[in-house]
């Protein structure tokens, strides 16, 4: 086949490779497959080592700090690892430039990496959106559940406040029961003839519901009104035998510890939820390093490809 215009193999190679895009797409999506697969691979390894090391059962498994720790490191050895193949790829299959300045070569191979590096991360979130994708966000989610079950739970919504006044109505549930002991071996009170028909009213209309209901009204608020300290002490002094005076301060010290417990219980929730804020906020933090790491890895190896490319 002739050349055009009677031009020599080299000059119609160097028009042709000038009128040719400076970009081959080829190469950048056959380094970004390859650095998405690893990258998931990568991924579903570290799900499994991470689960393997967590344990739901207290003083068993390694702490929260180790996890979160390991956790960066592997996310950033993911990086370093699908990235640099990946770049790598990318500037060792991109086609050869002819006549191009050594500082356009570097700038392209560059470029190659980076946009293998972008597609890369793209294809991922993709794939993690797939089937492969319930694997390792199941696994962040079940560490997520340990981590809030080691911190004590936080609960959001309107769903977990209706769950967290039940908890609190089972918790005070349990200082209820405690106004109507008595102690093993006493004798029990013998109630004359009006008097027993008084307890018999207290335990129909005085129930341990009703005390709850009256507890949960002023639990968080301060401390019990007067009146329902006397109505509450009727109730506990007719069930128990024990004076008036003296059911009285029970009901009052009954009170005052519920109502320490679940002023403790809130603090610890509380800083729970911090806690787990500042946790989120960090992996996050490290989550962009991290890609930043990947991307400069990607754009490095794709010059390190490019060279090895051109001695060949």
């Amino acid at each position: 086949m002739p050349l055009p215009n009677n031009s020599t193999a080299d000059e119609y190679a160097l028009s042709l490779q000038t009128s040719a895009s400076a970009v081959s797409w080829s190469a950048i999506l056959a380094g970004a497959t390859a650095a998405a697969a690893l990258a998931l691979i990568l991924l579903m390894l570290g799900t499994g080592l991470g689960l393997s090391s967590v344990s739901p059962w207290a003083y068993s498994g390694v702490s929260a700090t180790t996890f979160g720790v390991s956790s960066i490191l592997w996310l950033t050895f993911t990086q370093l690892a699908a990235s640099g193949m990946g770049g790598y790829l990318a500037g060792r299959l991109r086609t050869r430039w002819i006549a191009v300045h050594t500082d356009e070569v570097y700038l392209r191979d560059t470029a190659h990496g980076f946009l293998a590096w972008a597609v890369a991360a793209l294809l991922t979130a993709a794939l993690l959106t797939g089937a492969s994708g319930f694997i390792v966000s199941g696994g962040v989610q079940a560490g997520t559940a340990v981590a809030a079950s080691v911190a004590g739970g936080v609960a959001t919504g309107v769903g977990a406040e209706a769950a967290k006044s039940d908890s609190e109505s089972e918790s005070m549930g349990y200082f209820v029961d405690s106004l109507f002991r008595r102690e093993i071996g006493t004798t029990p009170y013998s109630y004359t003839s009006a008097e027993s028909d008084s307890a018999q009213k207290a335990r129909s209309v005085g129930s341990a519901s009703e005390i709850i209901r009256i507890f949960m009204n002023s639990i968080h608020t301060g401390p019990l009104p007067a009146e329902d300290v006397q109505y509450v002490g009727q109730v506990v002094a007719l069930r128990t035998g024990t004076s008036q005076q003296d059911a009285e301060k029970l009901v009052r010290d009954t009170y005052a510890r519920a109502q320490t417990m679940l002023h403790d219980a809130e603090i610890a929730a509380k800083e729970a939820a911090d806690k787990m804020r500042k946790t989120s906020a960090y992996m996050a933090l490290w989550f962009f390093i991290s890609l930043l790491i990947g991307a400069f890895a990607a754009s490095y190896a794709a010059i390190f490809g490019g060279q090895q490319r051109d001695m060949y």
